[in-house]
């Protein structure tokens, strides 16, 4: 047996050696295994880039100073920074996607065969070898009529059917166990076929395509664009966009310049309670307004929210994370005259200023939300927590210079010189509505919709073939029917299924137990 065993390899290894190079280059690089090796690589690396903060991500900084200076280099010199843009993800994503290719056209021929030239007749011994089979006496007046009963229970179950005739012929014998060719016996037999699910036979080639498109799509966002996460503060405005080059242990910062400048007119953070921190969990919601100001197109007001970012000449802005310095989106202030003891409110927003009756200009500074003199005995906020918040502000009088104010939200004594009227106001912070300092949105240029054409085209139609490669198959069955000695017809039934093999079984048996009852 071991004498055969090892014959049977040498000749196979024989075989396969005899081959060109050429011939066995391609099968390899057509191989499934080879593709899902690749594909668990990829998968990896892509995990790689998820743990290491990748470069022009927010708090890459921070990260990286954590960093001992061997991690530093070993990362660095491995691309392990900007793991998407390496040659080497790049060289496996094209060799994967050649692979899918050599794949198909090596097993697209076979699959369409099933749709173009179904395998419509079979015989008894054949059926009798599949692993679902069954044989059953049927009563019926002719040979034709058993064929429709078989038909119709196949159509019951979603078959489409056809029914093909074909004759045998069948020879006896003579005395020296040879042919006789003077007893010729030709028999009629009527096949019933039935099939469901054609199509699923191609379906590995849709899933084929649907990563074609998504590599293609991320080659090209890649390749044409950029991601970057930038700093939104209200009032702020730019034409540029800072990015990180790494080389090592070496970081270069550099300007991308738009065509069009950003300005922050306003952030807003929607609170569960109002009351409570700006912290995530008590968030539903974050929204960050801006103002573009394009020389070709003219000035666009736009609102980019959670789960409403906002595109713009191949630039899409999302939501990314925020600043959670305690700050204010608007600010209610109460003053009482010194000389009359009369009160008088005023709102100002969040960089903007209001004016009073007697012509007393105020602005909206800044806000610290925890108040504390800081070394140089300067103003400061010993935190970002709300625990003594103070706005801090501008006022002009009519005629008179401009002095800095400060309205605590919390009662302080006169005589301590910050909380001391000033300009014939005492000035208190009545209310405020809180706001995180600045939110972080993440910027993402893809010029020739290459993202969208691979998460939208290639995501949802990877999700949505492989629903249909695995939750459906081809069934086929066959039914032979045969005229037997006592005058009924013997059927024999078989059929197979491209996957599901229990549920298929089960079927069938149903099927069978059908035709019996």
């Amino acid at each position: 047996m071991s004498a055969v065993k090892d014959t049977f390899e040498a000749k196979v290894l024989a075989k396969s050696s005899a081959k060109p190079v050429l011939n066995r280059s391609v099968d390899f690089l057509s191989s499934v295994r080879f593709g899902v090796f690749l594909l668990i690589i990829l998968v990896i690396l892509s995990i790689v880039g998820m743990v290491i903060i990748q470069q022009n991500v927010q708090g890459f900084d921070s990260y990286f100073a954590s960093l001992t200076p061997a991690e530093r280099t070993v990362y660095g010199s491995l691309g392990l920074f900007d793991i998407y843009h390496s040659w080497y993800y790049n060289f496996l994503l094209l060799i994967l996607s050649l692979n899918i290719i050599l794949a198909s056209i090596d097993r697209f021929p076979t699959a369409w065969s099933y749709l173009v030239s179904p395998k419509v007749k079979a015989t008894k011994d054949w059926l009798l070898n599949q692993k679902a089979h069954s044989s059953i006496t049927l009563t019926a007046d002719t040979e034709a009529d058993a064929a429709e009963k078989i038909k119709a229970l196949f159509e019951s179950d979603r078959y489409k059917t056809v029914i093909t005739e074909s004759k045998t012929t069948e020879y006896g014998q003579n005395a020296d166990g040879k042919k006789d060719f003077s007893n010729v016996i030709t028999r009629r037999q009527l096949t019933v076929f039935g099939e469901a699910g054609k199509y699923n036979r191609l379906g590995a080639y849709i899933v084929h395509v649907a990563l074609l498109t998504l590599f293609i799509g991320h080659f090209v966002a890649l390749q044409s664009g950029f991601d970057a996460d930038v700093r939104m503060i209200p009032g702020d405005e730019s034409d540029q966009i800072q990015m990180i080059q790494f080389n090592l242990d070496k970081r270069e910062r550099f300007n991308v310049q738009l065509p069009f400048s950003i300005k922050t007119t306003d952030i807003q953070q929607k609170l569960i309670d109002p009351k409570g921190s700006i912290d995530v969990p008590n968030t539903l919601d974050w929204r960050t307004q801006i103002k573009i100001t394009d020389p070709e197109y003219g000035e666009t007001v736009a609102d980019v929210s959670l789960n409403k970012p906002f595109s713009y000449r191949g630039y899409r802005f999302f939501q990314a994370s925020a600043i959670t310095m305690g700050s204010a989106r608007n600010i209610d202030l109460q003053l009482t005259s010194q000389a009359d003891g009369s009160q008088k409110q005023l709102s100002i927003p969040r960089n903007g200023a209001a004016s009073l009756p007697d012509g007393t200009y105020v602005e909206y500074e800044e806000f610290l939300p925890d108040f504390v003199f800081g070394a140089e005995g300067k103003p400061d906020t010993r935190s970002g927590e709300y625990n003594n918040p103070v706005a801090v502000l501008g006022v002009t009088p009519p005629g008179g210079e401009r002095t800095r104010v400060f309205a605590f939200a919390g009662n302080i004594a006169e005589n301590i010189p910050v909380g001391a009227p000033k300009l014939g106001y005492k000035w208190r912070l009545a209310d405020y509505e809180k706001s995180p300092f600045a939110h972080v949105l993440s910027i993402k240029y893809d010029p020739y919709n290459g993202a969208f054409i691979a998460w939208y085209f290639g995501g949802i139609g990877l999700m949505a073939a492989l629903v249909f490669v695995f939750a459906f198959s081809h069934r086929r069955v066959w039914a032979v029917i045969e005229p037997n000695q006592f005058g009924s017809y013997a059927a024999t039934i078989g059929g197979d299924t491209n996957r599901n093999d229990a549920a298929f079984e089960e079927r069938f048996a149903k099927m069978i137990d059908k035709l019996e009852k």
